[in-house]
């Protein structure tokens, strides 16, 4: 292969992206210092030996010419052209030379390819060597002769924070450079490769000790130094001291501090210059992008996640794999499961593998959705690729079994977690608590009490969450005493019994025979006094003329919102089991006065309906007892029925029962002769006609006129 040189020196791989008169304009200057780390910036390609020279000439802008002997050709090649020949036409001229003569190692050795190569070696040399080492090891490889771009390539080439301060010394020693800088910001580069932001400030401030001015590279190198030291705070403090120097920051720099004030907690700031990044066109970075996206799910706001997303496409900028993760757990926190899907299922026909991250976003997303059937194939493709789950992400498959009843399923994935040798998934109080949960709500006592003391033997007290569950268990088994034993272990513990502790003890009761309510009710008592007086009033009281109402209403307005619908169902079960029919009505009719049950009822001109979705078997008895009521005194009124009635009770089994309210109220539709049927094409829907409608409650109104 043959040889290419350049004939003038002006033109040496050193300064070709400068102009060989020293009257350069200090415009241009300034553009070519610019060119300074920014990774957009195209190196002049006019040498074949571009690619070894590309790396210092894309990063170094350096004033003069470089003092180097014009290259000769032998006296024994007449015909050839002198380098410094005004025959040739071009301002350029080449010699052609067979590499395998002796000539081209000669002409090789003169180049300045061979010269880079050496400085590259001092470069590594120092590196290696210790702090005394270091001005010998210059001065040897160097010798009397230092050239300002000499200086350069070899400070960037280096690794070594601490032995670059010593050889910038050195360089300063031996050189009067004219933008002395340079010098300084190839040194800050060193730091920026080591992530040593303290050498990279104490080095800022001694320029300015020597009258040295920053410049815009200085302040960019010095910026992303901080940013990859992740101090995003320094990042900014450094952007914002800019203006004080005269520097104006280039797109490149105000793309990176989007990212910069986005990670320091400056959300306004960075979203203020994203816009302008998006009005004026800068050029983003993928890991800007990730950061708005970071943004954007930090504040909730996941359309905005997906918004970024579709405007970086739409740049033309190609999402990586940490983009694609960053997207998952948004849309995991967003308990969007079904997008997530979507943007899992791109990121693989793009041809992204997934990695651990890729997963754990995954099983997050589907885990507290309750997509059991998705987290749970997740969950057996990490096991197939050897991935190892954390204690978090394991406790969140224990935690989707509990909530949709996976019992076989917790147990075995509860038995890999135990079986796992690392010590980030290990068993924690949660997980315990989970596996009480499963055990617990399938009624499985002996198995949930061995579980408990499990946790007991691991080194964790069974907490309030725990206790709660225990007690669940045990209500559905109607050991009482067991009840109330574990509430007074929950005392002995210091634990302050809350509002859902409060709520399942209310729930056991309705599970409890009437003979045993009165243990429960001490314990009520004890937990919440409010509670306590409005169940002594349903229970032991309900002949006495006391306020029910205002007493309820008290409660309800003490209790936080959450429970609130769950205290009005139990009571109104209670009135139900009692055959308290009045008070369950009025409990009724308070629940829709405080706006706990809204839109129990709805009308439009082609149907009534009744929707008893969210109420409990009691709560929905009472409510179609006051619904049928309604329709008798429309009835009776004359007013005109609407062609359709119907009854929603929602659809689905209880995850922990093989009833849902639907068959239970079915059968209870059939005693009471009433003329609606499932609908075939509408689950949960019990529908009638307004003829069979009428004639019903006709027959009934005058069965209740008779009686």
């Amino acid at each position: 292969m043959a040889l290419h040189l350049l004939c003038s020196p002006a033109t040496s791989p050193l300064c070709s992206s400068l102009s060989s008169s020293s009257t350069a304009s200090s415009s241009s200057l300034k553009q070519k210092l610019q060119t300074l780390n920014l990774p957009h910036h195209k190196p002049y390609s006019s040498l074949s030996l571009h690619s070894k020279l590309s790396p210092y000439r894309a990063q170094v802008s350096v004033q003069e010419p470089i003092l180097q002997e014009e290259t000769q050709t032998p006296s024994d090649t007449g015909d050839s052209q002198s380098p410094g020949s005004e025959s040739s036409s071009s301002p350029k001229s080449y010699i052609w030379v067979n590499p395998n003569s002796p000539r081209a190692s000669k002409l090789r050795q003169k180049s300045y390819d061979a010269r880079y190569a050496s400085l590259v070696k001092i470069a590594e040399s120092i590196n290696n060597s210790t702090e005394g080492e270091v001005h010998g090891v210059l001065g040897d490889g160097l010798g009397d002769l230092v050239l300002e771009q000499d200086a350069v390539v070899i400070l960037n080439n280096m690794s070594n924070a601490l032995n670059a301060c010593l050889a910038l010394e050195y360089f300063q020693g031996k050189l009067k450079p004219r933008k002395e800088v340079i010098l300084y910001n190839v040194t800050m580069k060193v730091f920026r490769k080591c992530r040593d932001l303290d050498r990279a400030e104490k080095l800022f401030d001694e320029m300015l000790e020597r009258g040295v001015k920053p410049d815009n590279v200085s302040f960019s190198t010095i910026i992303s130094c901080a940013r990859m030291c992740s101090l995003p705070g320094k990042a900014v403090e450094w952007f914002e001291k800019m203006p004080e120097f005269g520097c104006d920051p280039d797109d490149v720099t105000y793309s990176a501090m989007i990212d910069a004030y986005g990670r320091a907690g400056n959300v306004l700031m960075a979203l203020k210059l994203y816009d302008q990044a998006r009005t004026e066109k800068w050029r983003i970075n993928v890991v800007t992008f990730s950061t708005l996206i970071k943004i954007y799910g930090q504040a909730k706001n996941f359309d905005g996640c997906l918004n970024v997303y579709e405007e970086m496409k739409a740049l033309g900028a190609k999402p990586n794999l940490v983009i694609y993760n960053t997207l998952l757990d948004a849309m995991g926190r967003a308990k969007r499961p079904w997008q997530a899907k979507n943007i899992y299922k791109e990121m693989i026909d793009n041809g992204f593998s997934p990695n651990w991250a890729t997963y754990a976003a995954l099983l997050r997303a589907y885990g507290k959705a309750r997509y059991s059937e998705d987290a749970l194939a997740i969950y057996q493709e990490m096991k197939e690729k050897g991935m190892e789950l954390n204690t978090i992400l394991y406790n969140t498959l224990l935690s989707m079994c509990a909530d949709v009843g996976f019992v076989d399923e917790a147990v075995e994935i509860f038995k890999e977690m135990k079986s796992s040798s690392l010590i980030t998934c290990k068993p924690d109080s949660w997980t315990f608590s989970s596996l009480i949960t499963v055990y617990s709500c399938s009624g499985q006592v002996s198995e949930a009490e061995a579980m408990l003391n499990e946790m007991i033997e691991a080194g964790f007290e069974p907490n309030i969450f725990v206790l709660t569950s225990m007690i669940q268990c045990y209500g559905k088994a109607q050991r009482t005493d067991d009840v109330v034993n574990s509430f007074n272990r929950l005392l002995e513990l210091g634990i302050v019994p809350d509002d859902r502790f409060c709520g399942c003890l209310l729930n056991v009761m309705t599970q409890t025979p009437n003979e045993e309510l009165g243990k429960l009710v001490n314990c009520i008592e004890r937990a919440n006094p409010k509670l306590g007086c409005v169940v002594k009033i349903l229970i032991e009281d309900d002949n006495v003329d006391a306020d029910f109402k205002e007493e309820a209403s008290g409660l309800f307005n003490s209790v936080s919102a959450e429970v609130r619908k769950a205290y009005c169902n139990c009571l109104i079960d209670l009135c139900v089991n009692a055959n308290l029919l009045e008070r369950a009505c009025e409990l009724l009719d308070l629940g829709l006065t405080l706006e706990i049950y809204r839109d129990i009822q709805s009308r439009s001109p082609t149907q009534w309906s009744l929707h008893l979705k969210s109420l409990s078997l009691g709560a929905a008895l009472t409510a179609l007892h006051v619904w049928i009521n309604d329709l008798l005194r429309a009835v009776s009124s004359a007013e005109e029925l609407p062609p359709l009635l119907g009854i929603n009770t929602g659809h689905g089994k209880h995850k922990y029962s093989d009833r849902g309210l639907a068959s239970t109220f079915e059968e209870h539709l059939k005693e009471l002769n009433a003329p609606f049927h499932e609908a075939p094409d509408k689950v949960g829907w019990f529908l009638t006609t307004k003829v069979a409608a009428k004639s019903w409650l006709e027959s009934r109104s005058s069965l209740e006129v008779a009686a």
